[in-house]
């Protein structure tokens, strides 16, 4: 079987999650979840400040595109190509290009697993990026974002700081 690869398909602006909705319909129906494996409209937490109080809201990475992972084939392409609302695949001409790995990796999709051998209330070291050289206690792990928060000790007071597995080690 062919290799799945994330594609970008453009969409009318507003209507990404129709589209992801439908195709996941249409996936359900053709029986096609061998061959399409996710679809994802990308989102981020986004603060506003609205009459004087922030407010934390969900807004779309990118309005008019949604991410499929999908194996590319005849089939698959006219299902995706013929949903209501897609106004085709970003790519040249009607050829779709996929998405490569270093383009996946800010998007947090494809991230290479960690192993760590440090948990909860271990103390660690970080060895890279902004707190290098900061000691802490990890108070949470997140391994789906492949982070530890831990608590730095900045102006005489406790705070949380989120920290990349790649960033840091056991002491």
């Amino acid at each position: 079987m062919a290799e799945a690869n994330w594609y970008v398909v453009h969409t009318y602006s507003g209507y990404e999650n129709k589209v992801k909705a439908n195709i996941e319909k249409t996936i359900e129906n053709r029986h096609l979840e061998e061959e399409i494996l996710e679809v994802r409209v990308p989102m981020q937490d986004v603060v506003e400040l609205k009459n004087g109080a922030k407010k934390t809201v969900q807004k779309k990475m990118f309005p008019g595109y949604v991410l499929i992972n999908m194996v590319m084939n005849d089939d698959t392409w006219y299902v995706v190509r013929n949903t209501r609302g897609v106004t085709g695949f970003v790519g040249p001409g009607s050829k779709p290009v996929p998405l490569t790995d270093a383009e996946m990796k800010p998007l947090g999709i494809q991230i290479e697993n960690i192993s760590v051998d440090f948990g909860e209330g271990d103390t660690i070291a970080v060895v890279a990026g902004v707190w290098k050289d900061t000691v802490g206690v990890v108070q949470r792990m997140d391994y789906s974002k492949q982070t530890a928060t831990i608590n730095v000790e900045m102006f005489g007071r406790e705070t949380p700081v989120e920290i990349s597995f790649a960033e840091v080690r056991k002491m």
